[in-house]
């Protein structure tokens, strides 16, 4: 048991509540496996008839997962890493396939880990202070937790982008391109809840008689020169289609490229591509869970999170330093699957 993240039944809903507020919410071992068991307990109770995700207090629903104990892990002999990556993937999973309905309330910032426990909702509720990123490019990593099924799924080339460069959108951002189902203001959350909580049975009536229509969305002003610059798979022609438009837009996106992990930008570009090809969910993260265990044992996870979040220079020594020295034997070489033996698998309980 943890109190870093509270499950309760409360009149017929199945309470999720991230409590690790100082962390703003990230994802931890003891917090997945809280809520892999909590899914798989409601799964059989019939008196529980949905489930509401969200966060207790801070200003984030949740930043993502637990970085350092990843980074620390991956020094040494990287098992307690792939221990999470196996189990936050489980959990990704059985949120995915669950067969009662699932509301998140995206409120705050949503990132890696946060992602993946959000997306999988039948019902995702995006308000004015929502901020979603899947910013793993940066750390040398990639965007797991599902980002694979996710990201080629959405509208035009937006995934690409947000994978390459781990763009920061708005909850009005979310709701036009389909990551949020519903948008609200945060005032009226705990409102919204009252009334679910009251009338379990209306929950999607409810959600949509409560929503009010976004802002002008800056993404979507966007979309033409997202769909226009971003239209390759190849990681060097996005770089020299920016690099041949004049737009301040455009620079704008070359310069945040210039601050990535060359390699994990390429591997972002490829696993779009495997994951659009995947035939279902648990195959993605099977293919997610492989490329986990390749990339914490290359050097820019490591010094991404040492430049990042442990000693906060902000300058990371990618290695490869340029896209151009990734070779595409490396980036095959990351996407060999894994031995029989060592391949993620869902929860027993879903196995079949």
């Amino acid at each position: 048991m943890t109190d870093q993240v509270l499950t309760f039944i409360e009149n017929n809903i199945g309470r999720i509540r991230l409590n690790r507020p100082k962390a703003i919410h990230a994802l931890t071992p003891a917090m997945c496996d809280a809520i892999n068991n909590a899914l798989l307990a409601w799964r059989s109770d019939d008196s529980v008839t949905a489930v509401i995700i969200d966060h207790a207090e801070g200003r984030g629903f949740c930043a993502g997962g637990d970085i350092a104990l990843i980074a620390n892990s991956a020094k040494t002999d990287c098992v307690e890493a792939e221990r999470f990556f196996h189990l936050e993937y489980q959990m990704n999973h059985l949120l995915f396939v669950y067969d009662k309905p699932i509301v998140a309330f995206i409120d705050g910032i949503v990132m890696g880990g946060g992602v993946g426990i959000s997306l999988p909702a039948r019902y995702r509720v995006a308000t004015e202070r929502t901020t979603f990123a899947m910013p793993e490019t940066g750390i040398g990593l990639f965007p797991d937790v599902g980002g694979g099924w996710y990201l080629p799924r959405l509208p035009g080339r937006v995934g690409a982008w947000l994978a390459a460069t781990g763009a920061r959108i708005d909850g009005a951002d979310c709701a036009a391109i389909g990551i949020a189902t519903h948008y609200m203001p945060s005032d009226t959350l705990g409102e919204v809840k009252a009334r679910i909580l009251a009338d379990p049975a209306n929950l999607a009536t409810i959600l949509d008689a409560a929503a009010q229509t976004p802002p002008p969305s800056k993404l979507e002003a966007a979309r033409p020169d997202i769909d226009r610059l971003f239209a390759s798979d190849k990681a060097e022609e996005i770089v020299a289609a920016l690099d041949a438009d004049s737009s301040e837009w455009a620079a704008k996106q070359r310069a945040t490229l210039a601050t990535k992990s060359p390699q994990t930008i390429k591997v972002a570009m490829r696993q779009l591509i495997e994951g659009a090809a995947q035939p279902d969910f648990a195959s993605n993260m099977a293919m997610e869970y492989g490329l986990a265990c390749a990339i914490i044992r290359r050097p820019d996870f490591v010094e991404g999170v040492r430049a990042l979040i442990f000693d906060k220079d902000n300058n990371p020594q990618w290695t490869p330093a340029t896209l151009e020295e990734v070779s595409d034997a490396m980036i095959d070489a990351i996407f060999v699957a894994l031995p029989a033996d060592k391949q993620w698998t869902p929860l027993p309980a879903l196995a079949t």
